[in-house]
């Protein structure tokens, strides 16, 4: 079901640091089938671990492509510790995940078909700043709750003020 959009202008109830984790794959060959597939299928299975136990820090997420060779998901995270606990976690499947990746790579299999990247970034608190006008919770005001733009102030340096 589509979300209802909120008439009028909300900001994002989060508060403190605002951790933004942008992981994703390109496809560089879509004949090599075996290679990126696995690629592919292992984000949704780390999403639904991640959704299975809150206290590992994932806010919430967005799945996105960006063309027909590159895919990607923009994560919300309580905090980098909790992001780089997860990602180092040995009990996790992202760990299982990378080991096989970097089997593959030593072996000089992964780059020539298929690339991965992320980009993460720490927001320092008061640092970020965000204003939804007539949408439905979306980004990091779905991930954390939903404010009425009047709470935080109806300027940006007003709203910035109270991270």
């Amino acid at each position: 079901m589509f979300a209802k959009p909120i008439a009028g202008r909300t900001t994002a109830a989060a508060e403190g640091d605002a951790v933004v984790l942008l992981i994703g794959m390109r496809i560089n060959h879509f004949w090599a089938v075996h290679q990126w597939v696995p690629v592919l299928l292992a984000m949704p299975r780390m999403i639904r671990e991640l959704s299975r136990d809150r206290s590992r820090g994932l806010l919430g997420h967005l799945l996105l492509t960006a063309s027909p060779r590159t895919y990607y998901v923009v994560q919300y995270w309580e905090s980098k510790e909790k992001l780089y606990a997860y990602a180092a976690a040995p009990d996790m499947f992202h760990h299982k995940v990378w080991a096989v990746i970097n089997r593959k790579e030593r072996a000089g299999k992964v780059r020539q078909h298929v690339g991965i990247w992320h980009e993460a970034y720490i927001t320092p608190k008061g640092s970020y700043e965000t204003i939804y006008a007539d949408m439905p919770p979306f980004g990091l005001a779905k991930a954390t709750g939903v404010l009425r733009v009047e709470e935080r102030g109806r300027r940006a340096a007003d709203r910035l003020a109270h991270r």
